[in-house]
């Protein structure tokens, strides 16, 4: 096999999903919290997202200029609703179980501990091969 082979698309490892239990408010029969099932998102869907929470936000002092701003907390919850593989947060019962109408709101709700939910973010982000967190980089960028 030739090294420039080994890079062709039948010897791509493929990533396998993991579990992970973001609330001990959702508990089995023993007590046990309920583990979900995560995928890894690809790139382009990872652009698509941080597209969609991107906007055009004025520079301060010059009229006609923009500069692009993330909403991190709006593109971490869609992240974390595009990777949940179990349970379905499209599942209209569920949603109306709850009183939402949008994965990102259901998850939320689901987990509706600030501290489980920051845990959630943190996890997800490690999962997804962010070796920092956004707000950590973020908070780099503006020093």
């Amino acid at each position: 096999m030739s090294e420039f082979s080994r890079f062709m698309k039948a010897n791509k490892k493929v990533k396998a999903n993991q579990k992970y239990a973001p609330t001990a408010s959702l508990t089995d029969t023993d007590g046990k919290p309920l583990l979900w099932e995560f995928r890894q998102i690809t790139s382009r869907e990872n652009e698509e997202l941080r597209n969609a929470c991107t906007v055009e936000v004025p520079v301060t002092g010059k009229p006609n200029m923009y500069r692009p701003r993330l909403n991190t907390e709006k593109y971490l919850s869609k992240m974390m609703a595009a990777a949940t593989v179990y349970p379905d947060l499209y599942d209209e019962e569920l949603q109306d179980s709850y009183g939402v109408k949008t994965p990102e709101d259901l998850l939320y709700a689901m987990v509706d501990g600030a501290g489980e939910f920051q845990m959630f973010e943190v996890w997800m982000q490690k999962f997804q091969g962010f070796t920092d967190s956004f707000d950590v980089k973020v908070d780099e960028a503006k020093n």
